[in-house]
């Protein structure tokens, strides 16, 4: 039942952080369902099996007559699996990070261009029925490009750390790992303003009875605070009023373009592997593409011989 809960949990943060299409997703499940069919027949799960019952069952795979691409793709849902098991701290080791495939190439994260996220910036601070949801979508976009957070670390963000007008946020990440992050001032401009409205409706509020909520941009639903899929529908709606393609915009796409636009501009990969929270800095050099690009364009720019050529 472990195995099922975790399968569960990856997919709805598939869809929710991930934009994955519907067909995605049932791929998933049917690949990971047929692992843990597998490792149950062998007394094992997701939670106790090591490198060598994975590398069995891809064996096993191959076996079957399973085409490579198939292969490839099991092994891929096995790895996202366990890179999410492993952030969000449900199992310490990840046995399946050096296991190499029968090979896919790598697909690079999608990302939005400067000017598409001053797009969706300027469209965010124009929807809303009223001045205080134009400011609160103002601060969610601000503090998602701003500070390069999870979605999930976005709406689930304590009021208490964004308290006197901070230079830096402490964020609490996946498995329970903190992190500091400077605020930019159109974020810090946001989250004031957006406080102000904020806590002028707690007020309001606590004078007729109701609890006061523990989180920055609270909610009437039982997690207490805007969920991961209310935001989803939001920044859709600020794609298509800003003329952005909706299918090209995600909460997680944000965070990419920040991680891009950084590096684009001269930053450190280890320090974007800081900001973003990733444990691996394998994992943050999904982004060295752009890396490569800018060291392109200085040799061809400013070395003497690119410029007799």
């Amino acid at each position: 039942m472990q195995d099922h809960r975790w399968i569960s949990s990856f997919l709805e943060a598939q869809a929710a952080e991930q934009n994955a299409a519907t067909n995605t997703l049932l791929a998933y499940g049917r690949d990971l369902k047929d692992a843990a069919d597998w490792l149950s027949r062998k007394g094992l799960s997701f939670a106790d099996a090591v490198r060598a019952d994975l590398e069995d069952y891809l064996i096993f795979c191959e076996a079957q007559g399973l085409s490579q691409s198939t292969r490839a793709r099991r092994l891929s849902a096995l790895k996202q699996l366990y890179r999410f098991v492993h952030d969000e701290g449900w199992r310490e080791s990840n046995p399946v990070i050096q296991i190499s495939g029968p090979g896919k190439a790598k697909r690079l994260p999608k990302t939005l261009s400067q000017e598409d996220v001053t797009r969706l910036l300027d469209a965010a601070a124009a929807s809303g029925r009223t001045p205080s949801d134009q400011a609160r979508n103002t601060c969610l976009m601000e503090l998602l490009y701003g500070t390069g957070m999870r979605v999930s670390e976005l709406v689930g963000l304590p009021v208490a750390a964004t308290r006197g007008d901070p230079r830096m946020l402490l964020i609490k990440g996946k498995g329970g790992k903190e992190r500091m992050i400077p605020l930019s001032e159109p974020a810090r401009d946001a989250l004031i303003l957006w406080l102000e409205h904020r806590d002028a409706a707690e007020e309001e509020g606590r004078l007729r009875g109701k609890p006061v909520s523990p989180y920055l941009f609270p909610s009437r639903g039982k997690q207490g605070h805007l969920t991961r899929h209310a935001f989803y529908l939001m920044i859709k709606d600020f794609a298509v009023q800003g003329g952005v393609s909706p299918s090209a915009v995600t909460p997680h796409t944000l965070r990419h373009a920040f991680a891009t636009h950084l590096l684009a501009n001269g930053a450190d990969l280890r320090a974007i592997q800081t900001l973003l929270g990733h444990a691996d800095l394998g994992t943050t050099e999904i982004y060295t593409h752009v890396l490569q690009e800018r060291l392109k364009s200085l040799v061809f720019e400013h070395h003497p011989l690119a410029k007799g050529s």
